[in-house]
């Protein structure tokens, strides 16, 4: 097999790569909702040529982290009240999935993959650290669904897991206490453990509507 068969290959993991690292800078805030990107300038930033991040952003259109709007560009999203409640009904939908195939015989798997994100969430919060405890929120929720085993459902969550990155800066000043948003963890993840598979699933549910309602606020 000759070098050039693994061209497609080596553009296709530079296009990866650069598209993740723009997911991060998108929800960590470095790329500011409506900043506009620019190929030339992603390429010499990424000192790449301006094939794999043309490749990077159209995965990011798709995904819904970037538009363009003809004759002017690509933006990063910005996200208006309802867009964020539409997140939140989405995730409730997905994580509820996540959460009936976990109490179908994979609560010791989802109880002890919740277990570091909630152990950080607390000690974050203890600290007052509000960007500790928003990463740890996360990477919560991606370990719910990743308990699951369902290699669909974490597609599906991806993007609206980077979504809601992106409102959590506003949900820092939602909580006049970081540990109460941690408790809410941790009782979720006792419920899912053991217990009344039902008391899960409400406490998961009123987890994301609290979340809409203080960020209405």
């Amino acid at each position: 097999m000759s070098a050039v068969d693994f061209e497609p290959v080596n553009l296709q993991s530079t296009a990866g790569m650069i598209a993740d690292r723009l997911r991060e800078a998108i929800m960590r805030g470095n790329l500011v909702p409506g900043a506009q990107l620019g190929e030339a300038d992603l390429a010499a930033r990424f000192g790449v040529s301006r094939g794999p991040v043309r490749e990077a952003m159209q995965r990011l259109l798709s995904e819904g982290l970037l538009y363009s709007i003809r004759n002017r560009g690509i933006f990063v999203i910005e996200l208006t009240i309802d867009d964020v409640i539409d997140i939140y009904r989405a995730r409730t939908a997905i994580e509820g999935g996540a959460l009936a195939l976990i109490l179908d015989g994979r609560r010791d798997v989802a109880y002890t993959a919740l277990g570091p994100s909630v152990t950080e969430m607390c000690a974050r919060a203890e600290s007052g650290d509000a960007v500790g405890v928003s990463d740890a929120d996360q990477a919560f929720h991606e370990a719910l669904v990743d308990s699951a085993g369902s290699p669909r459902l974490v597609r599906a969550a991806r993007t609206l897991l980077i979504e809601t990155r992106m409102c959590l800066g506003a949900l820092q000043t939602a909580y006049p206490d970081l540990r109460e948003q941690a408790r809410e963890h941790v009782e979720l993840r006792e419920a899912i453990g053991a217990g009344p598979a039902s008391r899960a699933r409400t406490l998961l549910v009123e987890h994301m509507d609290d979340a809409v309602q203080r960020l209405r606020r």
